[in-house]
């Protein structure tokens, strides 16, 4: 879901993409009652689509010409634009959205007031903590990868200061079978990360040192093999939820 200037090329990654990141349900549902009532909304960053409500009137908006190319027939085609150039008319739709794409805006201020100033009802925002991204025991074996990601995403005060006042934020907790597959989807299923369409799919592995991926992957893989993962966090494996840095916030 990058813009033209984002910090994240995703011509690369191909159909890939859409078959690791999918619309998980759960997570769907609360975007959707955040939604209220609105029947037009404009979802900035479209990318292909995830969490767009399919009963209401969508205008996706989206600059990465790979990623509108992987938007399923089904959908609505996205606009070609960015977030700090919206092409509506104040107050023109009754909800904009933004899902897992401030952290690519160029400018994430700009992007949300101009959300802000053409939606007449909510703007939802689905996003993730920065300061919330060691609960991952991912990280520990890949400390590189929450130093680029904790610099990438906007601090959540900066985002609810944008948004105005009865801006409301909300932990999203990421169930054991997430099909969404942003990093924490994975906290029960280690061996998911080994995949590199996995690890393709999730932004964060192209912001760290060549080589250092691979050294944490091999570590992770003896860590399995010997069972050293599962003495440190076997207990994921049957945990339902994960609370880690998910965060769903709502301006009314």
């Amino acid at each position: 879901m990058s813009q033209v200037m984002g910090d994240t090329d995703y011509g690369p990654v191909g159909a890939g993409y859409t078959r690791v990141r999918r619309t998980d349900p759960r997570i769907a549902a609360l975007i959707h009652a955040a939604l209220g009532d609105a029947r037009t909304v404009v979802n900035v960053g479209a990318g292909a689509g995830s969490y767009e409500p399919a009963e209401r009137h969508v205008l996706p908006v989206e600059p990465s010409a790979a990623m509108r190319a992987q938007r399923p027939a089904h959908l609505a085609p996205a606009i070609h634009g960015v977030a700090e150039q919206l092409p509506f008319d104040d107050d023109s739709v009754d909800a904009a959205m933004a899902m897992v794409t401030v952290h690519q805006w160029p400018d994430p201020v700009t992007g949300l007031r101009e959300m802000r100033r053409v939606a007449r009802g909510p703007v939802v925002v689905l996003t993730f903590d920065g300061d919330e991204l060691g609960r991952l025991w991912l990280m520990d074996y890949v400390p590189e990868l929450r130093r680029a990601e904790s610099a990438r995403y906007p601090a959540i005060a900066t985002i609810t200061d944008a948004l105005g006042p009865n801006t409301e934020v909300h932990p999203v907790p990421v169930p054991i079978d997430c099909v969404d597959g942003f990093t924490e989807a994975f906290y029960a299923r280690p061996e998911s990360f080994l995949d590199p369409e996995v690890r393709l799919a999730q932004s964060a592995w192209g912001f760290i040192e060549p080589g250092v991926a691979e050294r944490a992957m091999a570590a992770l893989a003896t860590d399995l093999a010997s069972g050293a993962w599962d003495e440190r966090y076997g207990h994921l494996r049957t945990q339902p939820e994960f609370d880690g840095a998910v965060r769903l916030i709502v301006s009314r």
